[in-house]
């Protein structure tokens, strides 16, 4: 297959030729790199990727094409894609189409053949830069483009991402026109920041009847749905932009536990008086060690962000540190005993990466057990 000329520019001015794939059209974003060897369709259908250019360090992408497993949204969240290496003729048993199809057929312009080594380290030495993507254009075209667009920082791509309705999660979303009767099920409000289906999955399958709420339903919204436990999910962007979603979260203190995921945990932080700030380049990949303070214990983990938690902020806020990663020492976890709150920053539902941090999960829902025992005790106290 032939391919036409492609071009990614970066705002200093950099620009790497090479040639495009996918959709034949023009992308402006953040540009970022992830360092998995596996999980690119992952990649591409997390909404956490919204508005960012994605570099995939491994060199050879698209071997073992798109499959109906492996998707983590309905569609790709990225907007472009950046490659080494293009696999043209993917091989494996769930394969259903190509990577190159798959990107044409949702719109989205990627570009192979340019040295990814030297841009990762560019973004690694000077941190990510905005950028611009495009087929049969011209880096003059392309940079032009960037100067007039708008910056990664300066959007809410979580009101993109967001549904705009009530849903269950029955291995798929299916609309809830009404309210939903609660049956013995822990109930778990996903507020719908960016959320990952294997998120959802990884609740369903501990047992919990899982809805998905909108990232602007009010906390009375999310009360009214009788819940036993409320998570806030992932999602893309600044934390700071999203003083909705805070709120939202420092209303529903101590009413049932808290569960944050990456950029859940960012605004829970938020909510509890902390701070976030943007790291230099980001963290994403399968393979970044983390230490559970409490156990001393490491662990391989799958990360996605690009802000983190301050730790010098959360002084007087009751919050604990419970996590820390092992190559920057920045905040991975959180709890906060009393209001029966915790939160990661990193994905333990992986997809891609390790297993090895389902017992996350494990706990919120103990937790939510505990609180549903004793919300239980004290409605029988009343009725006595």
């Amino acid at each position: 297959m032939t391919y036409p000329k492609a071009a990614l520019v970066l705002e200093d001015g950099s620009i790497y030729e090479g040639v495009g794939f996918g959709y034949s059209g023009v992308a402006v974003g953040e540009v970022v790199f992830n360092t998995g060897m596996t999980g690119y369709q992952e990649v591409l259908t997390d909404p956490s990727y919204a508005g960012q250019i994605v570099v995939m360090t491994y060199p050879l992408i698209g071997n073992y094409g798109i499959n109906p497993d492996d998707y983590e949204s309905a569609r790709i969240q990225v907007a472009g894609f950046v490659v080494r290496e293009l696999c043209e003729e993917p091989s494996n048993f769930r394969v259903q189409k190509a990577l190159h199809e798959f990107l044409a057929e949702h719109r989205i312009p990627g570009i192979a053949e340019i040295d990814t080594r030297g841009l990762v380290r560019k973004l690694r030495i000077y941190g990510v830069m905005m950028g611009a993507l495009g087929i049969e254009k011209t880096g003059e075209e392309l940079f032009d483009l960037l100067k007039r667009a708008p910056r990664y920082d300066e959007i809410d791509f979580v009101e993109q991402v967001s549904t705009r309705q009530f849903h269950l999660w029955d291995n798929g979303l299916k609309p809830l026109e009404g309210f939903l009767p609660k049956g013995d099920q822990l109930r778990v409000i996903a507020a719908d920041l960016g959320t990952k289906f294997n998120i959802l999955r990884s609740l369903h399958r501990r047992g919990c009847e899982v809805i998905v709420a909108p990232v602007k339903a009010s906390a009375q919204d999310i009360l009214a749905w009788e819940p036993d436990g409320i998570l806030f999910s992932n999602g893309p962007g600044d934390p700071a932009l999203l003083r909705y979603a805070i709120r939202t979260a420092r209303e529903l203190f101590g009413k049932v536990p808290l569960f944050g995921i990456c950029l859940g945990h960012q605004i829970l932080g938020w909510a509890l008086g902390g701070r976030t700030f943007k790291l230099k380049f980001g963290h994403r990949g399968s393979n970044h060690p983390v230490k559970d303070i409490r156990t001393g214990r490491v662990y391989i983990t799958t990360q996605n962000h690009g802000y983190a938690v301050d730790e010098k902020t959360l002084e007087g806020t009751g919050a604990i540190v419970t996590h820390i990663n092992l190559n920057d020492f920045t905040v991975e976890g959180l709890a906060h005993p009393e209001l029966n709150i915790l939160s990661v920053q990193y994905h333990p539902e992986a997809s891609p990466g390790p297993w090895d941090n389902g017992y996350i999960f494990d706990g919120f829902v103990q937790l939510m057990r505990k609180h549903r025992g004793c919300a239980l005790d004290e409605a029988k106290e009343d009725e006595s």
